[in-house]
């Protein structure tokens, strides 16, 4: 089993190295440039009587001279490439040691409404987006978020089976995203799609044809003008014939023109994911199955992108002056570019999206390869169809540092309830996350926090964090019940649900939460639910006697020497010790 941080250490010293020697490679390429140069330009000085002879030397050394600079751009781009794997290495050195907020945390994809978002540390700063998100487009990066989020339970193993794919491939995996920061993306690829798709054209074969034909025309007109077989000012009225011609469809070629400009890097990019994702030979179902999206009859996806991406530079050769009165005048160019671009859209433009989902889902699955490639301790569930929901074995925060992390058994029937009491800070909280994310990642076919877990797939609903809100003119409490009725009303349409409660009805007074409380577990457990329920409310656990559904487990604390001790270990029965009056008191605040 390949160890991550003596991967990440090797392959930023390999990335180091190659960088520096490349480096050196473009100094020695300056130099034979510079040389050619100047050596051209003393064979031009000494032969310049002979001007046959002096054209040889001059056209010998401009092509030597952009011979080397082909090779020094080429040498460029590789070392660039080398620079961001350097980077990428660094970075995953510095998260492993805890050193990852500063990253992008994700807020924005938190949803009071949604089942579990706002409830289980999944965004924001900490959080488990911020720690395993290494998408490198922004559609990628929606991708991602839409799996972590989509609450599907259907095809675990053939997720699993991916991830641990391109888990082993962690070269393959950083190649990729260093390829797709190459680029500098400044818009959507959904604004790109659905420009394509309602995209009419204007311009006939017709059109296509007059534009070869006035090509033609022009070099004959030339020809004779240099020859002096016609007037040379003919050459001049040729040339304004040309623009008028392409001014009569300029308001549509610009039109056109605005969308290519911000489509160009976007392809660019696309194509070069695109021929990684080709180049490489998958084996697990799921992978094989985004590949066949991007096989075409004769040409590879990234065959037709670049292809594409070429023609959209040269309709970009219009904002030169030069290119766009030359080359509008004589060649009509920007005619017959934009006759090239609707052409591929015609052919192309109902393929794209699904082009373009395969790159962002190898960008999605990236990170959760890479999450699983980092954590090689972490197991895959195995997925179950028995009556156990989760039977899970030294289970724990992923998040939490694994030198400091205290892990518990887990042993939860289909339909069975845990009321989970404890004293303040003896880790209720942190447990019912850390049975939401074994849920989430599980269903995402991610490895979990554990020494091993059967799972059976089960959807996930949470009420752990609502929230007053000014703008909705609701209270703590409104918002709590209107929660509190979304989770019922889930579970009356599908009890598949596993639903997890931190400390219900907090904006009320102790005896009509203790009821409130008591009435909703038993609403839950007559809906057959599955679920847990933290509370500091001990009445609550007196329903284990009267429902064979609900059993009690806890998180204890102790006074040892006058200090709180905590084992964080879940135990079953009811907590005895409450700490509150202790804190108060340890603190000086009474």
């Amino acid at each position: 089993m390949q160890k991550p941080e003596l991967f990440y250490k090797t392959q930023l010293e390999l990335n180091q190295s190659d960088s520096k020697r490349i480096f050196k490679q473009m100094g020695l390429l300056s130099i034979l440039r510079l040389s050619v140069f100047m050596l051209s330009a003393f064979g031009i000085y000494l032969t310049f009587q002979n001007w046959k002879i002096s054209i040889i030397v001059g056209l010998t050394g401009t092509a030597v001279f952009l011979f080397l600079l082909s090779k020094y751009t080429d040498l460029k781009a590789k070392r660039a490439l080398h620079k961001r794997l350097v980077v990428i290495n660094k970075e995953e050195l510095g998260i492993a040691s805890g050193h990852f907020y500063h990253r992008e945390d994700g807020s924005e994809f938190q949803n009071p409404k949604h089942y579990f978002s706002l409830d289980i540390d999944l965004f924001g700063r900490g959080s488990f987006f911020q720690y395993i998100n290494r998408t490198t487009i922004n559609e990628g990066t929606v991708t991602l978020v839409k799996y972590l989020l989509s609450n599907s339970i259907i095809n675990i193993e053939t997720k699993q089976e991916a991830i641990k794919e391109l888990s082993n491939l962690p070269e393959w995996r950083q190649y990729y995203s260093a390829t797709a920061q190459g680029v500098n993306v400044e818009h959507s690829a959904v604004s790109i799609i659905k420009w394509l798709k309602d995209y009419k054209p204007f311009l006939n074969k017709s059109i296509y044809w007059l534009t070869l034909g006035f090509s033609v025309g022009s070099v004959v007109i030339i020809a004779l003008g240099i020859l002096e077989f016609i007037p040379i000012e003919y050459i001049g009225y040729w040339l304004l014939l040309g623009l008028s011609i392409t001014g009569k469809y300029l308001k549509s070629i610009n039109k056109v023109a605005q969308h290519t400009e911000k489509a160009k890097d976007t392809f660019r990019q696309y194509a070069l994911l695109l021929e990684q994702i080709e180049k490489n030979q998958f084996n697990s179902a799921l992978l094989k199955e985004q590949q066949q999206k991007i096989e075409s009859e004769f040409l590879k996806a990234s065959q037709i992108f670049s292809k594409f991406s070429k023609t959209l530079d040269a309709l970009d050769n219009r904002n030169n002056f030069m290119s766009a009165i030359f080359g509008n005048g004589y060649l009509l160019w920007d005619i017959r570019q934009t006759y090239h671009v609707e052409q591929w859209i015609s052919v192309y433009a109902s393929k794209v999206e699904d082009w373009f989902e395969v790159v962002t889902f190898f960008d999605a699955y990236n990170s959760f390869a890479n999450y699983a490639f980092n954590h090689p301790e972490f197991n895959y569930p195995e997925i179950t169809d028995k009556d156990i929901t989760i039977l899970a074995i030294d289970l724990g925060h992923p998040l939490l540092d694994n030198n400091k992390r205290i892990n518990s058994d887990l042993k939860l029937h289909e339909e069975r309830f845990f009321i989970v009491t404890g004293a303040n800070m003896a880790g209720k909280s942190t447990f019912l996350r850390t049975v939401a994310l074994h849920i989430v990642m599980a269903n995402v076919g991610l490895p979990v926090c554990a020494k091993a877990s059967a799972y059976k797939p089960i959807k996930l609903i949470t009420s752990m964090r609502t929230t007053d809100s000014l703008t909705d003119d609701s209270s703590y409490f409104f918002s709590e019940l209107t929660r509190l009725k979304f989770v019922v009303d889930t579970i009356e349409k599908d009890t598949n649900y596993f639903v997890i409660l931190d400390e219900i009805l907090k904006g009320t007074n102790s005896t009509d939460k203790a009821i409130g409380s008591r009435k909703f577990v038993e609403k839950l457990v007559k809906l057959n639910a599955t679920g847990i329920i933290a509370t500091h409310d001990l009445s609550l656990t007196e329903i284990e006697t009267e429902l064979d559904a609900v059993k009690n487990y806890y998180f204890d604390a102790e006074i040892i020497n006058d200090e709180l001790s905590f084992d964080y270990k879940l135990k079953q029965g009811v907590c005895q010790n409450m700490n509150a009056s202790f804190l108060l008191k340890k603190m000086e605040i009474v």
